[in-house]
């Protein structure tokens, strides 16, 4: 199975191409060698003089057509949506042919992507998409939070629909397989309520006594070391502070607020349960300093790091 790792720029028109390039061009050489980036080579040669940085990007880029490359940063297109799909879909195919090992997704435009005819939610779906996968599971990562979500780009009213057993039970054994894959020997695993303190007996509402308790009386049956459900006001500090490797979120900002609010810069966005491994940045396009050379790359580098460890993970298993 190959270790390099191939990053997808993103959108043209955001800071991918950018941070992509400060990530490549800081790595140590024997790592750099590792590396490829999918994305179009004037884009890219464009960021490198917006950012200063010396460095032959030739050996390291996959190169795909862009009519009009450079595009203006900064600016919804839907070629630049295209173009981001296209980037994703060919290391999709690179990836599942064994060419290389992780796929490490700057960031897209939803908006560009659907001006350009494809209709995702985002980044896991069109993965699931492409894949043909039939689930796949959103995980925040970071150092001392970590949060896999049961439903992520939806209305808060079809979350909790999707919060049925089945799903919660399938999202518990895919956070823990995961955990299992980087490490941790028997993970403990929280899972938080869905309504105010777990629906007070009834009070507030019966999904957490009727959908998502049975879920984890499953789990625990299974043998897996898992707890709740636990009032989301309080699990993601007790998470936090190290009583948990992992919380499962019911919906989308339950995860995402937490782990925005400790981590806003370095949590990696990992794609669970894919039959490849995606890691990615957890942060926007940021068109209104795209071009500018100014986009932190802290994020870029923690995803290209946990890439790297499920790389090295899947050796060790193979």
């Amino acid at each position: 199975m190959s270790t390099i790792i191939g990053i997808t720029m993103g959108d043209p028109c955001g800071v991918g191409p950018e941070i992509s390039i400060r990530a490549l061009a800081e790595m140590p050489e024997a790592d750099r060698a590792q590396t490829r980036i999918y994305g179009n080579l004037a884009t890219l040669e464009a960021a490198r003089e917006a950012i200063g940085v010396d460095i032959d990007l030739k050996p390291h880029v996959v190169d795909l057509p862009i009519e009009g490359a450079p595009l203006p940063w900064g600016q919804l297109s839907p070629v630049a949506g295209d173009a981001a799909f296209r980037f994703i879909e060919k290391a999709v195919r690179d990836a599942e042919a064994g060419e290389i090992g992780c796929i490490v997704t700057a960031p897209i435009n939803k908006e560009a992507l659907n001006l350009a005819g494809h209709h995702y939610d985002g980044h896991t779906g069109m993965l699931r998409s492409l894949t043909g996968s039939k689930a796949a599971y959103m995980l925040l990562a970071s150092e001392r939070l970590k949060v896999i979500h049961v439903s992520t780009h939806v209305s808060l009213q079809d979350a909790i629909r999707r919060a049925t057993t089945a799903r919660v039970l399938a999202t518990i054994r895919a956070g823990n397989d995961h955990l299992k894959r980087i490490g941790y020997a028997a993970p403990r695993i929280a899972v938080a309520g869905i309504n105010p303190h777990c629906g007070e007996n009834g009070l507030f509402g019966t999904e957490d006594d009727e959908q998502i308790a049975p879920a984890i009386a499953a789990a625990r049956a299974e043998g897996i070391d898992v707890h709740g459900p636990i009032s989301a006001d309080t699990v993601f500090y007790r998470a936090y502070s190290g009583a948990f490797d992992l919380v499962v979120a019911q919906y989308h900002d339950q995860g995402h607020i937490p782990i925005k609010l400790v981590a806003f810069d370095t949590a990696v966005n990992v794609s669970v349960e894919l039959p490849i491994d995606r890691t990615s940045v957890d942060h926007g396009t940021a068109f209104d300093i795209a071009g500018k050379g100014i986009a932190n790359h802290g994020n870029m580098n923690a995803a290209i790091a946990y890439a790297r460890k499920l790389v090295a993970g899947r050796a060790k298993q193979g």
